[in-house]
């Protein structure tokens, strides 16, 4: 996983201050603007940061309100975070789920890692006689300590994806 050096969040710091006229420094910039340098800061993280407890712990109240709308910061052209709350599976196994529907016929979350094993020698074996050649396989889908991420455009034009997580 790529983790940002204070290096790269003193870029994006300066990046984005420069990019709001009349602003005197990351310090001063808006709260879309602070959410967003704080989440890709790594090491440390924001938890880490003085100058990122306050607008953090501010996102983590405003998240728990009725029609709350993240902050977005204009300057830096990302839009809302994603969110991804599992991690890739093990090689070999792909996501999926034990069940098929969800309670409200919707599709089941992927929370499960999944592989099918062919227990049977030869490429024409089959479970038709009952021999239960195939066992399918199923453990829990590793979960990400850090589910959300920004895609910061970078200015080689391509993007760079910074993971972060808002627990308290």
């Amino acid at each position: 996983m790529f983790r940002p050096s204070r290096m790269a969040f003193g870029a994006l710091a300066l990046a984005v201050a420069s990019a709001m006229p009349g602003k005197a420094g990351a310090e001063d910039a808006d709260w879309g603007c602070q959410v967003l340098l704080c989440a890709a800061a790594s090491a440390p993280s924001w938890h880490g940061i003085s100058y990122c407890v306050p607008p953090m712990m501010r996102l983590i109240t405003a998240m728990a309100r009725p029609h709350f709308s993240w902050p977005i910061c204009h300057t830096a052209g990302t839009g809302t975070p994603g969110f991804e709350p599992y991690a890739a599976c093990p090689a070999g196994f792909a996501p999926g789920t034990d069940r098929s529907e969800s309670d409200n016929g919707s599709l089941a979350e992927q929370d499960r890692c999944i592989k099918t094993i062919n227990h049977c020698l030869g490429p024409f074996a089959s479970d038709r006689d009952g021999n239960g050649c195939f066992e399918r396989v199923s453990r829990p889908r590793p979960r990400r300590l850090q589910p959300y991420y920004f895609d910061i455009p970078q200015a080689s034009g391509r993007r760079r994806r910074f993971w972060f997580d808002l627990n308290e």
